[in-house]
């Protein structure tokens, strides 16, 4: 540990059994904020165009708060291993709900997006934190319980989060979708500051010193190659300027972090990430995990609609039943990586993925509802096996002052694999569907067409090769993963007793 770190003793565990129960709460209704903020507003998009006009522009509400949630990932990590958890997590949140009251009160589009992305500067303090304190709180036996109940709010929350959006904006106001957070937000705010407690600190002479050039340059280069991925091929094409100009600006801040991490004596993102090979090795697992994971999410509901023919609720139902599993999987994980292993266990939920994403392109043509809902239903069962172990695995190989960047590195590669993902695979259907349709066409417009009843049936097809693409594309990602954890992580994680 270095000498100029307050000492944490990692052994002592002062939030007591009673207080953490209030605790663990806090942190269930922290991540159904943070949960719920990335799937309802999605359904109340056009009550919030017809209001505030800015239709050329009203992706940002979701791209500007996946972005700001995404890079200050690192920067919270460090910040909680310096500082600790309950001053980030209450300064986290105190942002995050300040930023949705100032989405209630937005005058225009330009408003919104600008105070979704200061909700995301505080939904990055609440998802990197929230799994950082769950491990505090538990010894290595009974962690896989609370991420579960974690596990299990997320997937409440993304079933549910689309509905209820859709219900605040027909039956009261697109804002209440804002206004909703607070009193949820209030709640874990006053069971946080009241029930935890952190370690007790040895005294140190030196002050905890905060590498801000690093944050300021690692939310600089995030921003410009994570907006260069988002909008190449939406806003304007991949070889466009404003493409060219973004990669360019982020490659270079990619340089000027290395350089400035380097000569830190606290760097945000300490060289240690990538030098042990068990977290990297689960770092770019679970970046494989986020780009397969745009496959089922952002495609499948298209698919069953265009292809299926399936009403809106029908679809998300389609996909939703992943929700089902993957949290009682990840519950059960434990008993297979006690005697198994972290990375086998592991291995074996993502090679069962993979053989699952590789089965999709086979399914008959139209097919029935069932079909796709059953390989979703397996794919969370074998994805819950997969991320839970790694993320348990690598919060058990660190102390407590390293925790909150271990953590953070896990869920930001997860996170940066996403937006990647949605890249990449919009790309692949793209190119598949004009090379169907004759050189013309992308899945947006397609599936306008479709809605409004003018595509032939020679347009479904396309649509269906085209995921079945994207799928295919998936199953290779998850390839990726496990011959990543097979290659570089280590047999056995180094853990370390309580």
């Amino acid at each position: 540990m270095d000498g100029t770190r307050p000492a944490i003793r990692d052994t002592e565990r002062p939030t007591t059994a009673h207080r953490r129960g209030a605790v663990v709460a806090a942190l269930m209704l922290a991540m159904a904020l943070a949960a719920l903020d990335s799937t309802i507003v999605s359904t109340a998009v056009p009550q919030i165009v017809g209001d505030l006009g800015g239709f050329s522009v009203f992706s940002w509400l979701f791209s500007g708060y996946l972005l700001a949630v995404t890079v200050t990932l690192p920067v919270y990590g460090k910040l909680s291993d310096t500082f600790g958890r309950k001053p980030v997590l209450v300064a986290g949140a105190a942002l995050f709900l300040l930023g949705s009251l100032l989405c209630a009160l937005a005058w225009n589009m330009a408003a919104l997006i600008a105070f979704r992305v200061v909700q995301g500067l505080g939904g990055g303090a609440l998802q990197g934190t929230v799994q950082t304190l769950a491990a505090d709180l538990y010894p290595l036996e009974e962690r896989p319980k609370i991420q579960a109940r974690l596990s299990t709010v997320w997937a409440v929350s993304a079933v549910a989060g689309p509905g209820l959006g859709g219900v605040l904006a027909a039956y009261a106001d697109w804002r209440w979708i804002f206004l909703v957070n607070l009193p949820v937000g209030a709640v874990a705010l006053w069971l946080i500051v009241r029930h935890l407690r952190e370690p007790r600190r040895e005294p140190s002479a030196a002050r905890p010193r905060v590498d801000w050039a690093g944050a300021l340059a690692v939310f600089a280069c995030g921003g410009a190659l994570l907006t260069a991925l988002v909008q190449g091929g939406v806003a304007w094409p991949w070889l466009s300027p404003p493409s060219l100009a973004l990669f360019g600006a982020g490659l270079l801040l990619l340089v000027a972090v290395v350089v400035i991490e380097r000569r830190a004596a606290e760097p945000i993102i300490p060289g240690w990430v990538w030098r042990r090979r068990t977290i990297a090795a689960v770092n770019l697992a679970l970046g494989a995990l986020g780009l397969l994971m745009v496959a089922p999410t952002v495609f499948l509901p298209t698919y069953a609609q265009s292809v299926l023919g399936l009403a809106p609720v029908a679809a998300g139902f389609v996909l939703s039943v992943w929700t089902l599993s993957w949290p009682v999987s990840a519950a059960l994980s434990q008993h297979v990586y006690r005697r198994i292993g972290f990375r086998n266990t592991a291995m074996l939920g993502i090679g069962a993925a993979t053989l699952i994403l590789s089965a999709f392109p086979f399914l008959p043509y139209p097919g029935e509802p069932w079909q796709p809902a059953l390989l979703m239903l397996l794919l969370g069962a074998a994805l819950g096996l997969f991320q839970l172990p790694l993320i348990v695995g690598v919060q058990s190989t660190v102390v407590w002052s390293e925790r909150g960047t271990a953590t953070a590195s896990v869920l930001f590669c997860r996170q940066t694999g996403q937006t990647a993902g949605a890249a990449v695979f919009g790309a692949i259907a793209n190119g598949v569907l004009a090379a169907r349709l004759g050189g013309s066409g992308d899945l947006d417009s397609v599936t306008r067409a479709l809605d409004a009843g003018t595509a032939p049936e020679a347009t479904r097809r396309a649509i269906a090769d085209a995921v079945h693409a994207v799928y295919l594309g998936a199953a290779g990602a998850a390839a990726l993963a496990f011959l990543v954890l097979l290659v570089l992580a280590p047999r056995v994680f180094p853990v370390l007793e309580d």
